[in-house]
């Protein structure tokens, strides 16, 4: 997806579309339930061990997603074109690679 926007981005550039994703960090969500088969207990287990590791302290939101959506499509980004934007509370940038 990141390299479609890269490339959309320049494609339709005459266009004034602008091209942007968005990379959330871990989001429990009803598919963890769903899918992963994991209890309402399992679920804010992982989320509290996971943000421990979380600059921010905390899993993200979907209101968080959503917030990072709405600067997305708003005039304040107009000049942001061809961007994956991380919303992951700063967990890859401070820890990637940390053993």
């Amino acid at each position: 997806m990141r390299s479609l926007a890269r490339s959309w981005t320049t494609d339709l550039k005459g266009r004034d579309i602008r091209v942007n994703t968005i990379s959330p960090g871990v989001v429990p969500t009803e598919d963890y339930s769903n899918e992963q088969k994991m209890s309402d207990n399992d679920i804010a287990s992982y989320a509290e061990r996971v943000s421990a590791e979380i600059p921010a302290g905390r899993v993200v939101t979907a209101a968080d997603i959503a917030d990072a959506l709405i600067f997305l499509v708003s005039d304040s980004s107009t000049y942001i074109r061809g961007i994956d934007l991380i919303v992951d509370g700063g967990m890859t940038r401070v820890y990637a690679g940390k053993n």
